[in-house]
């Protein structure tokens, strides 16, 4: 694992800062769950274990492409202040 990547994953933490405190992340975050739970709620027992793995798939995309981008953005960054 690289330097960035080690730094993405929380391995290296220079400094505190919380994102869960935004109202924004908050009120998404809970009609994301409310929503997630109507749709179990009409699914047969088959159907949530697709759905689980759907999302878990999904997440995993997510959590890759949010490295990456933090990756790029942490290079972009290196590069404006070099110039």
């Amino acid at each position: 694992m690289n330097i960035l990547e080690e730094f993405w994953y929380g391995n290296i933490e220079p400094a505190e800062y919380d994102t869960f405190s935004g109202k924004e992340y908050k009120e998404l975050l809970q009609l994301i769950s409310r929503n997630e739970e109507k749709l179990l709620a009409t699914m047969t027992d088959d159907q949530k274990e697709l759905f689980t793995r759907y999302t878990d798939c999904v997440r995993e995309y997510q959590v890759m492409t949010e490295c990456l981008l933090f990756q790029n953005s942490f290079r972009l960054g290196g590069i404006s202040g070099i110039n």
